[in-house]
């Protein structure tokens, strides 16, 4: 498709830079971010150059180099980029744009990641004010932004705040996606982390449990996830 663009359109056009950006998102979902680099930067020149450096196409290929120079523990970088990315988008649009969303939840990502948990936890806030302004209350998207902030107050070791979270964001898959999604898993297992850490370990037992028979359920007994979940039910016995 990109070659066909190309030729027929030429290098220049926007819609190259669509095919540019498309092929680079599949070499970054396989860990090939030397082969998606070249494309996200060639992407963002030809925004740049069709739309000018305020526009949101721009804004979503500054936004998507960010998320590479994350993959590649480029902090200092994808942080730039993000803020780049996030300042265009609040000009763009209105102060709860899904969008904006995106950005601020990325960078509370790598806020978290680098332990900067005051301001992670301000950011999945917000995200989580947007959100739920926009889809309403029991949408994925806000459950999924509970299990971010619940998992930020777990490393904090507030686990009153976690658990009311984690229970808010399960019930809301659980709801949507109903009792075997791997999102749900996702939940139980997270869930049942936190009340180890507490050693709450009679709480967490059936947690794991039923995280297990969605994944062996979902992937079969192979899967490295599966391994991950029988890895936690053995820590939990021998902590016992």
């Amino acid at each position: 498709a990109l070659e066909i663009r190309e030729k027929i359109l030429g290098p220049e056009h926007t819609d190259v830079a669509l095919s540019l950006n498309n092929l680079a998102m599949l070499f970054y979902r396989q860990a090939r971010y030397a082969e998606a680099e070249p494309l996200y930067l060639r992407a963002l020149e030809i925004a740049m150059r069709a739309y000018g450096p305020e526009h949101p196409e721009v804004a979503t290929s500054i936004h998507n180099l960010g998320l590479l120079r994350y993959r590649q523990a480029r902090f200092v970088e994808a942080e730039a980029l993000y803020k780049k990315a996030l300042g265009i988008r609040e000009k763009a649009y209105k102060s709860d744009h899904p969008r904006i969303a995106v950005s601020l939840g990325d960078l509370a990502v790598l806020y978290y990641r680098q332990a900067r948990y005051a301001e992670a936890e301000r950011l999945y806030t917000r995200v989580l004010e947007i959100r739920e302004k926009t889809y309403g209350p029991e949408h994925p998207e806000v459950a999924a932004t509970l299990h971010n902030l619940a998992r930020l107050h777990d490393v904090e070791e507030q686990y009153a705040e976690s658990e009311l979270l984690y229970k808010r964001a399960l019930a809301i898959r659980e709801r949507s996606y109903g009792p075997d999604h791997l999102d749900v898993a996702l939940s139980l297992d997270n869930l049942a982390m936190s009340y180890y850490c507490q050693a709450r370990y009679a709480e967490a037992e059936p947690l794991y449990k039923r995280a297990l028979q969605i994944r062996e359920k979902t992937y079969g007994s192979d899967h490295p996830d599966v391994a991950a979940t029988i890895n936690n039910l053995a820590q939990l016995y021998d902590s016992q």
